[in-house]
Parts: structure tokens; sequence; C-alpha cells
């Protein structure tokens, strides 16, 4: 049996450089979910735009919390922010949080749905 070359660019050989930098962007994503008042708030993200008073109210979160774990969000890229009057609005910003709060929300935060 012949080992493969170093060239060998069938499609099913590693990029192990790539494969790294895909793991590392997904443990990255994992810590930032990995926080129950983070994944609270992404989940009812998920559903939809929310303010801050809304956000408070559903996840029972309070401030100073909130606003620490919503600036966690923001400076990870996750959420996105916009004023309108004195309400401020979160929504959800990046496509593959989105995806996996889906699989979350799905698998965990459905009510009424035994697991």
């Amino acid at each position: 049996m012949t080992q493969p070359s170093s060239t060998d660019t069938r499609p099913d050989t590693l990029d192990l450089d790539a494969l790294r930098a895909h793991a590392d962007e997904a443990v990255a994503m994992l810590k930032v979910l990995g926080n129950q008042d983070r994944l609270m708030l992404l989940c009812q993200l998920t559903l939809q735009e929310r303010t801050v008073g809304e956000l408070e109210q559903l996840t029972g979160i309070q401030q100073p919390t909130l606003s620490q774990q919503l600036g966690v969000l923001r400076r990870e890229g996750l959420v996105t922010t916009r004023r309108e009057g004195k309400f401020i609005w979160y929504q959800l910003a990046d496509a593959r949080a989105l995806q996996l709060m889906q699989v979350v929300h799905q698998l965990f935060c459905k009510q009424g749905e035994p697991a």
C-alpha cells in the first residue's frame, strides 16, 4: 500500500492548518455560548429582535449582569444593536451563532416538550 504524497490534492486529504483554524473558531464560539446568562439571551434573540427591557423580563437577568453579558455578545460580534428613540434593540448578527442557537432552541428551549 502506498502512502499519499505531500502534494496529494484529493478532497479527503486533510488540511491540518485549516482544520485547526476552524476548530479554534468553533471553540471560541462555544466558549461564548458556555455561559448560562449569554445562552438565555441568545435563545431569546433567536426568536426575534428584543429590547433590553424585554430581555430582562424574559430572562430574569438583572442589571448590571444583563449589561455585562450583552457587552460580551457585542464584543464577540454575535449581536448588533440599533437605537429607536429611547430603546436599544438587540438582534443576532452572526449567521453561525443563529444556526447553532436554532439547534439549541429546538433541543432545549421549546416549552412543553419533553427532552
